[in-house]
This record gives structure tokens, sequence and C-alpha cells, in this order.
């Protein structure tokens, strides 16, 4: 490995990780971005404060400051594994972006939104090919089920139950399994997606279910995205939450929020839902679920309504002297 090589040194790193026992997911690619970006750049030198902040907020047009702090934050151990090869192996002080423990409210999806969003992705080239069904229905599946964007674009054949129509999903963080009972809707879109994508590619059950027209392999996330953002800027749509841009994960957001606005006015004992939700969607803890009635204003005020009528069951209807 050549001293400054990073991209050498981004290997070497995870197989001393891997002897250890650790399984990188998500930090792992990101330090893989970062090695990547530093062969794009020619970059020869060894790692500096600027690359890193040069790196994190590359995508500064739809991103927040929160994202590149998580990026900073996932490359910290790399860095200091690099610096223990190289003094002078650069990081940036402190905290450039501000802390990494904080939720941006996401941008939550109308149906009229997602409707434009699936009608635009079926219109893609070449009209009734592979491109279009792909993209179409993994942004459909994101809406429909709540699953991440990695879960989706992580799924093979098999994990498609035709006949008892489900969905295994592997979780993207707690790495647990889960089985998804599909909407009529849901099963039907997922089984033309299949007929259509079984002309592409080899039939093996763990093939992916969503696949790369230009490889054969799995359908990257950067092909989604891309497509996806062309979508939602063709359609107009303003963002309205925190982020500048609306997101993919917003409409897994979008998902959880309907949920639980139709459990609110229904009445639906919060506990039990909250619970059945939370593995649902797979999150590693119920706070996580929880979190959406304080950090949406459609759910606080639902909540808040609740409240009210329950410490005034009368509504305040109660005579007042003038």
């Amino acid at each position: 490995m050549q001293e400054h090589d990073l991209m050498a040194a981004s290997e070497a790193y995870f197989a001393e990780r891997r002897k250890l026992g650790f399984k990188d997911r998500e930090s792992g690619s990101r330090i893989h971005s970062f090695a990547r970006y530093t062969v794009m750049k020619g970059h020869s030198g060894p790692m500096t404060a600027a690359l890193c902040l040069e790196w994190a907020r590359q995508d500064a047009l739809y991103e927040q400051p929160f994202t590149w702090a998580n990026r900073l934050d996932d490359l910290r151990p790399f860095a200091k594994y690099l610096a223990s090869l190289d003094p002078q192996t650069e990081f940036p002080d402190g905290l450039p972006f501000g802390t990494t423990a904080r939720r941006i409210t996401p941008h939550i999806y109308t149906d009229a939104e997602i409707q434009r969003i699936l009608t635009d992705a079926s219109q893609l080239y070449p009209l009734g090919g592979l491109r279009p069904s792909n993209i179409k229905t993994v942004i459909g599946l994101v809406a429909a089920t709540g699953i991440r964007i990695s879960e989706a674009l992580g799924l093979q054949i098999s994990d498609f139950d035709q006949t008892g129509s489900t969905l295994r999903v592997l979780g993207a963080k707690s790495r647990r399994e889960r089985r998804l009972p599909l909407h009529p809707t849901v099963h039907r879109a997922l089984t033309e997606h299949l007929r259509i994508r079984l002309r592409h590619s080899p039939t093996e059950q763990t093939a992916p279910l969503f696949i790369s027209t230009w490889s054969g392999g799995p359908l990257p996330y950067a092909t989604v995205l891309w497509a996806f953002r062309r979508i939602v800027t063709k359609i107009g749509i303003v963002p309205r939450g925190g982020y500048a841009q609306p997101r993919i994960h917003d409409l897994r957001h979008t998902f959880i929020c309907r949920r639980l606005i139709a459990w609110q006015k229904e009445g639906v004992p919060t506990d039990n839902a909250m619970l059945a939700l939370s593995t649902y969607v797979g999150h590693a803890s119920v706070a996580d679920t929880y979190w959406y009635i304080e950090g949406i204003p459609d759910l606080m005020a639902l909540a808040g309504a609740r409240f009210e009528a329950a410490v005034d069951p009368e509504g305040g209807s109660k005579d007042r002297k003038s």
C-alpha cells in the first residue's frame, strides 16, 4: 500500500475491523464514499481537514448541516486509524456542522404529490421497460410500506411471497428480519414489476428484486436518487419541512405519520399502536416512533385535541359568568 493511498487504507481498515468481528453498514459505505471521493479529486496526500469538510457537504443544495455532521461523525474512526499510521493526518476540530443529536422536521407528502411522482416515474424512458418499473416500484414500495430505501434496494426475489402476499425485510440498522403483510395494490405492483424484471436478468430466488439496467447487479441508490430529484423538480414540489428539498426518506416519514394520524382520529389506544408500528417499520426503539407526535405539527395538534377532550369532556361548555 502506498503511504497516502486512502482507498487502499480504507480497505485495510475494514479488513482489520472484520477480523475483530465488526460489521460496518452505513458508516462503512460513507468511508468508502470518502475514499472514492479522494480518488475522483486526484488527492495523493494524507487526509486533510479541508478535504473532509468538502466531502461532507458535497451535496449542499439538497442537504442540511445535520447530514454533514453525521457524515463527519462516521468518518472519525477512520481518521483515528489513519493518524496511527501517519502523524500528518488531519481531521476537523470540534463540531463544524453542529451536533448529530437532533432531528429535522421532514416533508410530509400529500396523496396528490405521491401520485404525481409515481405517474412521472412510470413515464421514464423506455416506456414499459425495466427503468420506469424500477423507479416507480421502489418509490411506491417505500411510500406504501414505510420501509427504508436501503431495505427496498436490498430485497431479493425470494423476499416477495406472492402466495402469502407478504414481504420479508432485513432491517437496515438492527439486521432483524420482519415480515410485512401487503395491501392488494402493493401486491399487484410488485407482481407486475417482477414480470418485467424477469425478462431482463437471471431468475434465481437469491437475485436482487431491483436490478440495474446497465450492470445487471443490484439497483444503485444513486440511480433512484437521481431520478427522484429530477421528478420532484419537474413537478415543482415545494418543501414544507426543515430540509432544503423533499427526500425519498420523507416517504417513510409520511407513511408513519399517516398511520398515526388515522389512529389518533379513530381514538386507538396509543401505547399498543405505537409498539405495533415501531415493530412494523423496524425502529430500534419505540421512542423513535413516539418522536413523530412531538416532531410533526399535525400530529401534535391531534394529540393536543385528544388531551383537551380527556381533561374537559364537555368541551368547555360550562356556564361562565360574564
